[in-house]
């Protein structure tokens, strides 16, 4: 059994990672959502699911890359979120695309 997590890692690199932090009024209420929504995401398969904390492997369309997405909740009102390229220095912006389509799905559900 993985060890209680304190936060998330940061990025190594910008250019093929995104790691943000935003704060909600109700942070478990928004991190079931997201969890929901990333779950949801085509061609992503679920590694881990906790009550704080959801870890996904996403895979690009046509070759098949995989990025690993992260969401924790740091405490009551933050929520982390980190989606990482896995091979490869850059992502073209697939990572972030893919952070801001988890935000703008969650804004239409709160």
């Amino acid at each position: 059994m993985a060890s209680p997590r304190s936060a998330l890692t940061a990025c190594i690199s910008p250019l093929n990672c995104v790691f943000i932090e935003k704060e909600f009024k109700d942070a478990e209420k928004a991190f079931n959502q997201l969890k929901n929504i990333a779950g949801n995401i085509p061609r992503t398969i679920i590694l881990e699911e906790s009550n704080n904390y959801w870890k996904g492997v996403c895979r690009s369309l046509i070759f098949r890359f995989p990025d690993e997405l992260e969401i924790f909740i740091l405490n009551k009102r933050i929520i982390q979120i980190k989606s990482a390229s896995r091979i490869g220095l850059s992502d073209l912006g697939v990572n972030r695309g893919r952070v801001n389509h988890l935000l703008k799905q969650l804004a239409k559900t709160l």
